[in-house]
């Protein structure tokens, strides 16, 4: 289905407002959609229909200059392990993971609350990194992912890690995002493009391909 120049939009529009867009990065990388948010306005709910209707790893991806400010690696620089040696991707030159945390006034972190107390405060962190002391307000190990995105965004990776911060570069709110990935539950793989279509209709969320967001943002 064409994409008409009100798509982009549209997405952007959504995501401005704080609401859920779907982006499918490539038929050639992952070939994956994520349902994608920006973590300052992540409530319960939202948390809810994450592990329900996508089924996927709940993360936040942040901005390289977040990371940096908040001194968050890449996983795999510090993993100080054998199993680490050698993390060979099939999709990509290197994996974003970053730390994993939650919000130290979490309970255990993994119930909707709790993710969602973690994720918004990490969306609202970034707005303003100098104010606040990462330390002092997270704790790890947690049960929110930490996605570091490339440098130099789309020009250098177009992960959904990447997709997603350019896609609140261009809506102007924090750089901070959930991703999600969608799951097919009779097959078990990822949902195809045609599927997270027809779910963001349902729902009236926008959806989006990836390359349009490399091509345009």
């Amino acid at each position: 289905m064409a994409q008409t120049a009100s798509d982009l939009d549209r997405v952007i529009a959504a995501f401005k407002a704080g609401g859920p867009v779907l982006i499918h990065d490539a038929a050639d990388r992952e070939g994956e959609t994520d349902l994608v948010y920006p973590a300052a306005s992540v409530a319960p709910s939202d948390v809810a229909r994450m592990r329900n209707d996508a089924g996927g790893l709940v993360c936040v991806a942040v901005s390289d200059a977040v990371a940096d400010d908040f001194a968050l690696p890449f996983l795999q620089d510090v993993l100080d392990h054998p199993i680490a040696a050698a993390h060979d991707l099939g999709y990509d030159e290197r994996s974003s993971f970053s730390l994993t945390v939650n919000h130290r006034d979490t309970f255990t972190g993994i119930t909707d609350e709790d993710r969602a107390l973690t994720i918004s405060k990490l969306g609202r962190a970034a707005a303003d990194t100098a104010a606040v002391d990462f330390a002092a307000e997270f704790r790890a190990p947690g049960h929110v992912h930490l996605l570091r995105a490339a440098p130099g965004l789309l020009a250098e990776r177009k992960g959904h890690t990447e997709l997603g911060i350019a896609l609140a570069d261009a809506a102007g709110v924090a750089p901070a995002v959930v991703v999600c990935e969608m799951l097919d539950d009779e097959t078990g793989k990822a949902l195809s493009p045609a599927d997270a279509r027809a779910y963001a209709e349902r729902h009236g969320f926008p959806y989006i391909e990836g390359a349009r967001l490399v091509s345009e943002l």
